[in-house]
Formats: C-alpha cells, structure tokens, sequence
C-alpha cells in the first residue's frame, strides 16, 4: 500500500507511526513554513529550508531496533548550554550542512534516509522556504477590523482570531516528487496537525492541490483533538472543516477520522456529520487519543485507520 502523508510537526509524527504499522510504503510531505526556534535561526543565516519538521519525520521512520531508536534520539536531542549551538537538535544542523553540500533539500533527505536506514520517504511539500501570512481579527477595538499577521509562530500565538492564511510567495512550486507521490498513492492522508501553520498549507500549493484533486488514492483527512489554544482558539471541530473548505475549493475526501472521545454522541457530533458532506466524506468516530493527552496514540491510529481503510470507499 503506498501512502502520502501530509502535514508537519507532531500530528503527522504520529500519522507516520501508525502508517508504520500498517506496514505501507510512505512518502511523508513536510510543510516548510517554520520560522520559529532552531528552524527559523537556521533559515535566516543559511537561506535554507527549515530542517524542524522534516527531521521530525525522518525520526518517526526510523528501523524499530535498537539501532534506528539509538539515532532518532541523535537525531532528535537538543544541544544544551547557554551559547551558539543551543537549542539546536542534532539532526537540524545534520540536514542544513548537507543543504549546504548538495545544494539540494531532496537529495539531502534521501542522504540521510539512505544513511540510517529510514523507512519511507521525506520530502517537503515545495523545495524552499515559506512565510505564512493571516489575516486576523480581535486585535483591534472594532472587532469587525483584521490585521495582517506574517510568520508561523506569529500566527501560532497571536491572541487574536485567524480567518484566513496565505503563503509567501502566493503560488509557489510544488517539489516535484512529492506531486509524483501523491497521484501515485493508494492512500493519502492530511493531518492531524496545527491547522492553519501545518495543514492548511498544503493546499495552498496550486500544483499540490491540483494532485489532491486528481489523484485515485483513497483520500483520508485526520481531525485534531482538541482546538489550539491560540490558533483555532474555540474552533469547534465542525469549524475546522468549514476553514479547510473555504481554502481548498474543489477538494474531496472519502473519509474523515474523528475521535470518538473528543466528539460524544449529540449535537455536535450531527453537525460534524453535516459537515463532511462538504468534501463528500463519510466521518469515522474512533477513539485515537492517549487518554489524558490531546495527542494521538499512533497504536489507536494506526488501528483506527485500519479499519477506516478495511471499508469499502464512499
């Protein structure tokens, strides 16, 4: 089964943890649009795409023995101290020298992917960096007024409502490969994820989108848990749906996976069900959730989509 997964960050962490189990061929397709921490201090001195998510990704398919665990947490472990080198993990500074030496962020994927083994594929959803722009009301006396808001942490945080987001450049070109991966697949996933800095993005690329729309692959979009405090603030699941259409016109999913702990039988679980009419989806409730947490427990997903994919198609 050949599966792309898009998103970034944590949420499609645990979406490739769970592909793991299912024993797929993934191609992970990364968002590029960090400007924050250890990805933003890179992009700015060395010009090069933000390596945060994309190591993410290459951490999360690592081999499953001691050897693969053993360089995910090389990959993945912080410098400490209090001077340059702080805060920055192992595997930013890893895939930016060979952004460097390459010259080319793909090739410099598939070198460390080669190197350590990993499981599948990482690439980014365009082959240079992206600023995120927002348009954001609340932050003024007349709530009715929106402001302008340019970066992924700025509209990460902003105490504000986000209504709207665009990339900068406005259309950009897809990376290649990651077109080719998703009219290939069997299966092609969206999200979990921050909703306006990590999965709205991938529509926004007009070649991607345009192979969204296209492709054969069962298309399967992942809901979050829970509303981001700043982010999607008092979004209601029903709302995330109605955000991602309005950025994404034309797109179509099959399916829908919510989960069922978050989203209780009633009222808001029948507007939830309306609202997948908006792609055409038929919702799955399954718990997925590692109790306690507004995290995804790769084991419940990677089951829970199991038995989405056991069904026939809508």
């Amino acid at each position: 089964m050949r599966v792309a997964s898009l998103g970034g960050g944590h949420g499609l962490f645990a979406t490739l943890r769970a592909m793991r189990a299912l024993e797929a061929d993934i191609t992970a397709i990364v968002t590029v649009a960090d400007d924050g921490g250890s990805s933003g201090r890179l992009r700015t001195e060395l010009g090069i795409i933000p390596p945060g998510d994309l190591r993410m990704a290459l951490a999360a398919l690592m081999p499953d023995d001691d050897r693969g665990e053993f360089w995910a947490g090389v990959l993945q472990h912080r410098f400490g101290g209090g001077g340059a080198m702080a805060g920055h993990p192992v595997g930013n500074l890893v895939l930016a020298g060979l952004c460097e030496v390459l010259g080319d962020p793909v090739e410099a994927l598939e070198a460390i992917a080669d190197r350590f083994g990993v499981q599948g594929r990482v690439l980014p959803m365009v082959p240079g960096p992206l600023r995120i722009e927002a348009d954001v009301t609340g932050l003024e006396d007349d709530p009715r007024l929106s402001r302008v808001i340019r970066g992924q942490v700025a509209v990460a945080v902003t105490p504000g409502r986000v209504r709207r987001v665009r990339l900068l450049p406005a259309h950009p070109e897809a990376c290649p490969e990651s077109v080719e991966a998703i009219l290939r697949a069997d299966v092609v996933t969206l999200g979990p994820g921050s909703w306006f800095s990590s999965v709205i993005p991938h529509v926004l690329v007009p070649e991607q989108l345009d192979a969204l729309r296209r492709t054969d692959a069962r298309r399967v979009l992942i809901l979050n848990l829970a509303p981001e405090p700043e982010e999607t603030g008092g979004y209601s699941p029903e709302r995330h749906l109605h955000v991602l259409a309005a950025h994404a016109e034309g797109l179509k999913f099959d399916d829908v996976l919510v989960d069922a702990a978050t989203v209780p039988p009633g009222p808001e679980r029948d507007h939830l069900v309306r609202a997948t009419a908006l792609f055409g989806a038929q919702p799955h409730f399954v718990e997925v959730g590692m109790p306690g947490t507004h995290q995804h427990d790769p084991e419940a997903l990677a089951a829970g989509l199991r038995g989405v994919l056991d069904e026939p198609a809508p």
